[in-house]
């Protein structure tokens, strides 16, 4: 199977949007969906922003502020689970997980790339 990092964005978005809407309709739950929302569906197109970089340096840059979302919706969901806000919070277990393999590999990609081009 071919990595494409892309449709992996793409359907982190979708698992984000489908939980959001499981969310409990209470201050508390608009409140958290919202900035969950917000972080956990920011990452693919900020991913489609560093494609389009006009530097190594913007390239860095826009890789940076997908990985600070990435590590707050992995916040968010830990938060999610640990009041909990969802009736299973075993459920989220896959999208944390999930959330932690992408910081990898965005942390490994903006290494990589500070190697290619020097450090900023």
């Amino acid at each position: 199977m071919k990595f494409d990092l892309e449709e992996r964005l793409l359907e982190y978005s979708v698992r984000i949007i489908q939980l959001v809407e499981r969310l409990p309709n209470s201050r508390v739950g608009n409140h958290v969906s919202g900035q969950l929302l917000r972080s956990g569906t920011s990452p693919y197109p900020n991913h489609g922003e560093a494609q389009a970089a006009e530097s190594g340096k913007d390239f860095v840059h826009k890789l940076r502020v997908t990985l600070k979302e990435f590590r707050e919706s992995q916040r968010w969901l830990r938060l999610i689970k640990r009041v909990p806000l969802v009736n299973e919070p075993a459920l989220l277990d896959d999208l944390l997980k999930e959330t932690e393999e992408l910081i990898r590999i965005f942390v490994t990609s903006i290494k990589t790339s500070q190697k290619n081009t020097g450090p900023h």
